[in-house]
């Protein structure tokens, strides 16, 4: 159990928003493919990043183990939607 909970609310804000944008981009995508929406699918992505980076830079923060290791799978979550949104 997390005893500063108060002190992260932004954090945990941010995860909960995080991974919802996540499924849905992911879910754009898979019902885009080969459809000619593909701009959507960019658009997305490109916000799903800056939400990633958004949550990372809150993550990194708080010096948890599972706060180090969302931040790090939020890196690389943005990075994916960069190289999606190219």
């Amino acid at each position: 159990m997390e005893e500063h909970i108060g002190a992260m609310a932004t954090c945990i804000h941010l995860d909960r928003f995080c991974a919802e944008i996540c499924r849905m981009a992911a879910s754009f995508m898979a019902k885009t493919s080969g459809v000619g929406h593909e701009g959507y699918v960019n658009q997305l992505c490109t916000l799903c990043a800056q939400v990633c980076d958004d949550c990372a830079a809150a993550c990194e923060k708080h010096d948890a183990d599972h706060c180090r290791a969302c931040a790090a799978a939020c890196r690389d979550c943005a990075e994916a939607c960069r190289k999606m949104a190219a």
